[in-house]
């Protein structure tokens, strides 16, 4: 791999790492907006703040997944869920609440979707 390769790869999971914790930080807010039957203002500003830029870097990083050859939705689709997937469970902290066989298969699934993205992008 090259030192070009190497840069873009590590530009495209920084910005795709930020914009999946952005995203994650989205769906908590989302899963309060509604409380007692009555929608939550302040959930639903927060929701969209972090979606917005959850978003915002998402695009930012499709340009280096772009440069890297890799221009199928599915496979961008796929990143974005298993690192906005991460990070909701790692941010809401319920991961850790997990018995182990449950944390082993959602490990396994993580690394299945790697698989998936080495295979489909070569």
């Amino acid at each position: 791999m090259s030192g070009e390769t190497l840069k873009l790869l590590g530009w495209f999971l920084s910005l795709t790492l930020i914009s999946g914790y952005f995203d994650s930080r989205g769906f908590i807010h989302a899963a309060t907006i509604w409380r007692d039957g009555r929608l939550v203002w302040a959930a639903i500003f927060w929701t969209n703040f972090f979606f917005l830029l959850g978003i915002t870097f998402y695009w930012v990083s499709l340009r280096f997944l772009a440069q890297l050859g890799v221009g199928a939705p599915e496979i961008q689709a796929v990143i974005w869920f298993a690192v906005t997937l991460i990070g909701v469970a790692l941010a809401s902290g319920h991961f850790f609440r997990w018995a182990p066989a449950e944390q082993a298969v959602g490990v396994l699934v993580i690394v299945a979707l790697g698989w998936l993205f080495y295979r489909t992008a070569a």
